[in-house]
């Protein structure tokens, strides 16, 4: 393994595969090696997501992580804003129903049943947090956001992706993201847009510290 160890905050195997794919392509994370949390054995934190925005509850799980396993550490907190529902489900997203996701899009697809506005945003903050002790330009973090704007379908479509995947047309396509797959969606996805940013600050910043080395 090459490069500086860093994991990701989440048991999400399509989180995982989904920035994967960031690491492979973004040559300012070249100086970090991604784990897989399967290759941790030690029981990963589960904190509670006690924040306000997405960013809070961002943090919160890439703190406990580094905290937990004394590696840098990075999360993402993201979600769904409709325009018709006052932009809900926003940062209650993956908890606005019980079950899987496939229970939460019908939740959104009964919500908005006879809606004929259905534009909609997805919104994510994506945070690089290191270990105690560590400081790295006056901070222990870095934290960015993006937005990918579109519209929710009339129904689920697709077998790529998760979360509403299935149902969210970006601006420019006809396709949901669950039929356009991860070759365009990550580039212009809002996690692609937010990794882009953190990874500039994060990875610029790790190299030129020394941090690691």
């Amino acid at each position: 393994m090459s490069g500086l160890p860093i994991v990701l905050a989440s048991g999400n195997k399509g989180k995982y595969a989904e920035f994967a794919a960031f690491f492979g392509s973004l040559g300012e994370l070249s100086c970090f090696s991604l784990l897989c949390p399967d290759e941790l054995r030690i029981a990963p934190p589960d904190p509670e997501e006690t924040g306000e925005s997405y960013e809070e509850n961002a943090l919160i799980k890439a703190r406990a992580w580094t905290n937990t396993f004394g590696l840098p550490a990075f999360a993402d907190d993201s979600g769904l804003e409709v325009r018709a529902l006052s932009m809900k489900p926003g940062i209650h997203s993956a908890r606005i129903a019980d079950g899987s996701d496939a229970d939460r899009v019908s939740w959104l697809l009964d919500k908005l049943n006879g809606v004929t506005d259905r534009r909609a945003c997805f919104v994510a903050s994506i945070v690089i947090a290191f270990p105690r002790g560590v400081n790295l330009g006056e901070r222990d973090y870095f934290a960015a956001r993006g937005r990918c704007r579109g519209v929710i379908a009339d129904e689920p479509r697709g077998f790529n992706g998760f979360g509403y995947d299935p149902v969210f047309i970006p601006d420019g396509y006809t396709e949901t993201f669950a039929e356009l797959g991860g070759d365009v969606k990550s580039k212009i996805s809002h996690r692609a847009i937010a990794m882009n940013g953190v990874a500039k600050m994060a990875g610029c910043v790790v190299k030129y510290s020394g941090y690691g080395i």
